[in-house]
């Protein structure tokens, strides 16, 4: 068994890996923390499909309106629960309706998604301890986006520290086999947003590259349907996002007591996403008056 230590200061704790006593214990943590995935909101636990044995642990949706179906496994998982979720996914895919009720059943759900009920778009969440590396090879020759997550837990008297690990560096996608996948670009923007204000959007990421690039920050640069987010591994320090067909903000994942030390005027802030909104009037706005803002979502997500 293996042994996490904490230092901190001048003291070190010792954390013993504690694993999940059961699934439902898996899945009602990952319910309850939806800090773990990030930019999904979570509907439901445990839906039912008719009369059917196998149900899906959690239908969620992300931020850029696709339906998520997340299987969890208390155990090593393998190539066999790819099997099992597609089966999922396909009766998403084929059952919109049932997906709609409990969507619309759901309190709290955020009003700034917008799901294509007609034709539904299914990402696939798959998180477990341990998983194998046959499930990203047989993973990457599917159609559907994918992520693959190893969730591990230590614990130190009350406090638990949970380690969360996408597997993407051996989970490379081969482009011929994902054709149905969309590529978000600056030609998908054009064709969904206004064009002049496309092009202000990218100017603006190229000005927050370019600030990542002068502090080496080790940050990757993921544009999604509806925002281009700065990430660190899965999570996002900080981005751009569209609110409208022209109107776009930059969204730093902090807390609003924390972005509210920072004197700029905030737009809003988003208690679902946990992020503060900044909206960007282009030629007005200038990037850098930002700064303290990236910096401190960028130590807040890599302590660094």
């Amino acid at each position: 068994m293996a042994n996490l230590f904490w230092k901190k200061q001048r003291t070190t704790r010792s954390l013993l890996a504690t694993p999940f006593k059961t699934e439902e214990e898996l899945e009602r943590i990952v319910f309850e923390t939806p800090e773990l995935l990030e930019d999904v909101f979570l509907i439901k636990r445990q839906v039912r499909r008719g009369g059917k044995a196998g149900i899906p642990d959690i239908i969620g949706v992300d931020n850029d309106g696709n339906i998520c179906i997340v299987e969890m496994k208390n155990a090593t998982v393998d190539s066999s629960i790819i099997i099992q979720i597609l089966e999922y996914a396909n009766w998403a895919e084929n059952q919109p309706d049932s997906i709609k009720s409990l969507w619309l059943e759901c309190e709290n759900k955020p009003e700034d998604i917008s799901i294509n009920w007609e034709n539904l778009q299914v990402r696939i969440i798959v998180i477990a301890p341990k998983i194998d590396r046959s499930a990203l090879s047989i993973g990457s020759k599917i159609a559907y986006q994918m992520d693959i997550i190893e969730v591990q837990r230590w614990v130190e008297g009350k406090s638990q520290l949970l380690l969360v690990n996408k597997l993407e560096e051996d989970f490379k996608r081969k482009p011929k086999i994902a054709t149905g996948l969309v590529t978000y670009d600056k030609e998908f923007y054009k064709r969904q947003y206004n064009k002049n204000s496309v092009n202000e959007f990218i100017r603006y990421v190229r000005e927050v590259e370019a600030i990542v690039k002068q502090k080496k920050w080790t940050l990757e640069t993921k544009f999604n349907k509806h925002y281009c987010g700065f990430k660190a591994g899965f999570f996002n320090a900080f981005g751009i996002k569209w609110i409208g067909s022209k109107t776009f903000a930059f969204f730093f994942k902090l807390s609003e007591k924390e972005a509210k030390k920072i004197k700029l005027p905030m737009t809003k802030y988003e208690n679902l996403w946990k992020e503060a909104t900044y909206y960007i009037e282009p030629g007005k706005t200038r990037t850098k008056q930002f700064l303290p803002l990236f910096e401190m979502a960028y130590q807040k997500l890599t302590g660094g």
